[in-house]
């Protein structure tokens, strides 16, 4: 009896341990493959011979050195680890620096340095902004009044989130906004689902968030450092000076346009799952009446928040002020909220500072195709490939150029590359520098492919609803529309506002 016992603990347990055996997960070789893929890749172009001159149309030579073939060898590698996400993508941002500073590509000081740099500071000041809403309350009355307006169809919700967010980016930068309208979005998100897992309707709303906060980015000076950096660098080489207005004046309606248009795409591509929320209308305007009177810390944060804003907007007019640094505005306000104890030692662990460190390892890799001249080899290779192109074809192509770098490097970098040997070859295809100038405004703001295109991306990203994989799959029809509508804005929409955009070739 004992014996048959003992067999019959023996099986069970032999049985339980086979169970729990075929329950362990098998190994990820997908994961396995990328990580080798971007190994494999960066050796492949670490270690090939060295590629040929590029030579731009007045004979100049641009040598593509060991550290700029090094820079363009951890750009692969990195976009593929970033995509895929092999590793956290604040790891992959670290590796950037790591293999600049072991394969001597840049020195250790530099490569590093950049994990500091004043934009990702803004970066960092933006999204305690977004904490403080959370955290006061804010966030929940915005997003009851807000859906208190806009009712019940997740259409309309989509749409008011939309436009709310494009708005806000012509008077505030459209990082500020994002990490504002971030948490804003997940309290509309509870009421649509009570779980944590993604949901088409959360897919479009954060997606949509990231990409209109760039259309919209692209109507004022104020949205983005990008256009006035872009305005000065065009006056010093055509000594042509645009201004504030004349700017918002194009960019306007090719800003809209495409913020209805995304509105479509996401429609389409993201439909949700509930046409409505029954019920939404009245539970959101009474969950506003129970928050009752505004608090003290409410008002302070308001104010903070606003003259931040303020200041920072007024840099662009008042020449006093022009010599503030926008991050040093920035983060007074975040100093702010803690000596005014809103906030406590005990949030900076809510930080997400795996985006953070994306971010810093963009602006790293950026710099580091810069200053090897990586990035200029690759610009006017390109752009050679149009100097006997048809007119439009050849302010596309540029378009496209700044499209696809910007969605890797700085939008202020992409353009500073490419612009000169563009306005060099313009006049010869009979084009005019102006609409070269605006054509790669439009596409430098919105980097539909990957998150280290702009921090909106990555802001939304946070929300868990959807994997890098997906934003640069959904990003690629997105940016085929872009394309198109950049078309639309050189061939119709600029010359009928009477934009010079064709002229006698030389």
């Amino acid at each position: 009896m004992s014996e048959s016992k003992e067999i019959s603990v023996t099986q069970e347990s032999s049985g339980s341990r086979e169970s729990a055996s075929s329950s362990k997960p098998s190994y990820d070789w997908k994961r396995l493959f990328f990580i080798l893929l971007g190994i494999g890749l960066f050796s492949f172009i670490y270690w090939c011979p060295p590629w040929p001159d590029a030579v731009d149309p007045l004979g100049e030579h641009f040598v593509l050195s060991k550290e700029a073939k090094g820079a363009l060898a951890i750009f692969a590698l990195a976009a593929t680890w970033w995509v895929f996400e092999v590793v956290p993508i604040g790891i992959t941002s670290l590796t950037i620096g790591t293999l600049q500073a072991l394969f001597f590509i840049r020195a250790p000081a530099a490569a590093f340095k950049d994990f500091m740099d004043p934009s990702v500071l803004f970066i960092f000041g933006s999204i305690v902004i977004g904490m403080v809403f959370t955290k006061t309350g804010l966030t929940k009355r915005l997003a009851y009044k807000m859906l208190s307006i806009v009712g019940e169809k997740t259409s309309m919700i989509y749409l008011g989130c939309f436009i709310m967010t494009a708005a806000l980016t012509h008077f505030m930068a459209h990082t500020a906004v994002a990490a504002t309208m971030f948490p804003l979005l997940m309290t509309i998100h509870s009421f649509y689902s009570d779980d944590d897992q993604p949901t088409r309707f959360g897919k479009g709303l954060f997606i949509g968030m990231a990409y209109v906060a760039g259309a919209g980015s692209i109507v004022t000076l104020l949205g983005a450092a990008r256009g006035a950096v872009a305005l000065g660098f065009y006056k010093d080489i055509m000594d042509v000076d645009i201004s504030f207005f004349e700017l918002s004046m194009y960019m306007f309606p090719i800003g809209w346009l495409m913020v209805f248009l995304l509105w479509g795409f996401f429609m389409l591509l993201f439909r949700p799952e509930k046409s409505r929320i029954d019920g939404l209308k009245e539970r959101a305007g009474r969950m506003y009446t129970e928050l009752g009177r505004w608090s003290r810390n409410e008002i302070i944060t308001v104010v903070v928040v606003l003259a931040t804003i303020l200041i920072i907007a007024l840099k662009n007019f008042i020449p006093a002020l022009s010599g503030l640094d926008k991050t040093g505005i920035m983060l007074c306000s975040t100093i702010a909220f803690f000596l005014i104890s809103i906030l406590t030692l005990d949030d900076l662990e809510e930080i997400p500072w795996n985006i953070i460190l994306l971010f810093a390892g963009a602006m790293s890799i950026g710099f580091c195709l810069w200053e090897t001249g990586a990035a200029k080899w690759l610009a006017v290779n390109w752009l050679k490939l149009f100097q006997n192109a048809p007119a439009i074809v050849f302010v596309l192509g540029m378009a496209f150029f700044v499209m696809m770098m910007t969605n890797f490097i700085m939008n202020v970098a992409a353009i500073a590359i490419s612009l000169p040997v563009a306005l060099v070859i313009a006049p010869y295809l009979g084009v005019a520098g102006e609409v070269v100038l605006f054509s790669s405004l439009v596409v430098a703001g919105m980097p539909f492919l990957l998150l280290v295109g702009a921090a909106p991306n990555a802001i939304a990203y946070n929300s868990k609803q959807f994997t890098t994989a997906e934003f640069a799959m959904y990003g690629i029809p997105a940016s085929i529309l872009l394309m198109v509508v950049t078309w639309l804005a050189v061939a119709v929409i600029w010359p009928l506002m009477g934009m010079e955009v064709f002229i006698p070739a030389r």
